[in-house]
């Protein structure tokens, strides 16, 4: 069965490296970056299923306070 989306397992692994360069940050799941290493295989390939089968409506959210004024936050 085709996936609805092209997306190649080598742009997921692209994806990753520059994750990697940079020291990216835990996600909203607290996963860092050790973590994430210790499974690379499963975890890639779970993020590219998902990314190529479809849309992704993710569970979770970081919430962020942003100062609109000196003294409001929205």
């Amino acid at each position: 069965m085709a996936k609805p989306f092209a997306i190649s397992k080598l742009e997921v692994w692209q994806a990753w490296e520059q994750v990697r360069a940079k020291r990216g940050a835990a996600g909203v799941d607290s996963v860092v970056l050790g973590e994430f290493e210790e499974g690379l295989k499963d975890n890639l390939y779970k993020i590219w299923n998902r990314m190529s089968s479809g849309p992704i409506f993710p569970t979770r959210w970081r919430a962020a306070a942003v100062r609109a004024r000196a003294t409001a936050c929205r």
